[in-house]
């Protein structure tokens, strides 16, 4: 099911209860697609990519200047995914980077994440960012044609290449 009106779909911050569920995916997730990019072994992945996330969001929710909505469709009644995202100030100006954004399995491909988006860049503006930034994995094709569709362009390529060592 498409959503038929995209102005149902709305931010909805993150309370403690559903935040801990949302973090425990999110651990279990980010472990995976480190283990999965070749960045991260699986034995003890799913504990490091906890102290990255403790170490990001010491007060959960409360962590200030870090932002964590469920996303909902009002429509339906329905979170259809969370996303995560903070401002940064540097040299160049102040930005919102996305640290998380997930689409529920059966809302994927039906608009969500592009309103998603829309809805983060209209945050960033009220925040005073200049720009919108994420990380996307490599083996994530789907989320990268999206960013691309939706005007992101790339800022920088990390490129590994597996040796594989000869058999004696």
């Amino acid at each position: 099911m498409t959503p038929k009106d995209t102005n149902n779909v709305r931010f909805v911050e993150l309370e403690d209860g559903p935040y801990r569920e949302y973090r425990k995916n999110l651990v279990r997730h980010y472990a995976a697609d480190k283990v999965r990019a070749g960045a991260w072994s699986q034995a003890g992945a799913e504990g490091r990519a906890a102290r990255d996330v403790e170490g990001l969001l010491p007060e959960g929710p409360a962590t200030q200047g870090h932002l964590l909505y469920s996303v909902r469709d009002d429509s339906m009644g329905a979170e259809v995914g969370n996303v995560w995202f903070a401002l940064r100030d540097s040299g160049v100006g102040r930005s919102v980077w996305i640290y998380d954004i997930i689409i529920h399995e059966d809302f994927r491909r039906k608009g969500y994440a592009s309103r998603t988006l829309e809805l983060v860049e209209e945050r960033a503006r009220d925040l005073g960012a200049k720009s919108v930034e994420l990380h996307v994995f490599g083996h994530n094709r789907g989320a990268q044609a999206l960013y691309e569709k939706l005007g992101y362009n790339i800022t920088s390529i990390t490129m590994a290449k597996p040796i594989h060592t000869a058999q004696a």
